[in-house]
């Protein structure tokens, strides 16, 4: 245990590095997912059927391919086609387009969980499809997304440690460095495993407060 608190103490400065470029990287893709998300979800309840059919083939297609393939694909093939992004840009991009279908899924299903009655009154009264959705549909939609949006908070914190794959130098790869030089796997990686536990507890305590609202309301 001492030696372990020693280790603490040498790699702490290190690996904190690495806990703000994942908490940068967390942030920033969730935010491009959230946007995306909601617009693949829109297009899909839009009741045009070419917007909902681009829609759901992109979501698959999202949904089918590994996350650290679309990375892959966004830092080394990109700028063949002339389109060049740092390490920490491909991953938030990666992991916001990646991380977009399953959004778009929990949109849909907060957009569908809305009494119908509702938006047939809205129509009733003169508002058109947009004023609707706008007024009436996505507010209570996202009060039904937020406990599974919670969730996919959680997996994109986990997540982002794959942009390690591309050589940022998050709290995953900070590890593996410090690890494979000094050859204290045990401390490095338990202090590794502590501080995303560290990070995740506040998001699964948010995610339990949103369920408790939600089965109250």
């Amino acid at each position: 245990m001492r030696e372990f608190l020693a280790d603490a103490q040498e790699y702490l400065p290190i690996l904190l590095q690495g806990v703000r470029l994942t908490i940068l990287i967390t942030l920033a893709s969730l935010v491009v997912s959230t946007l995306l998300g909601l617009f693949w979800a829109i297009l899909r309840v839009s009741g045009i059927p070419l917007l909902a059919g681009f829609s759901t083939v992109m979501i698959n297609l999202l949904r089918g391919i590994p996350i650290i393939v679309q990375l892959f694909y966004i830092y080394f093939v990109m700028p063949d086609f002339g389109v060049s992004l740092s390490a920490v840009q491909a991953a938030v991009v990666g992991l916001g387009i990646a991380y977009s279908a399953y959004q778009a899924e929990n949109f849909r299903a907060g957009i569908e969980a809305v009494d119908r009655g509702q938006v047939e009154a809205a129509h009733a009264i003169g508002m058109g499809w947009w004023m609707t959705m706008r007024r009436v549909i996505l507010p209570q939609a996202v009060q039904i997304a937020l406990p599974p949006y919670g969730n996919i908070m959680i997996m994109m914190l986990k997540d982002s440690s794959q942009a390690s794959t591309i050589t940022v130098a998050e709290l995953a790869l900070q590890g593996k460095l410090i690890a494979s030089s000094t050859f204290k796997n045990t401390s490095v990686f338990t202090l590794v495993a502590l501080m995303y536990l560290a990070l995740s507890l506040p998001l699964i305590l948010l995610v339990r407060h949103f369920e408790a609202r939600a089965r109250y309301r």
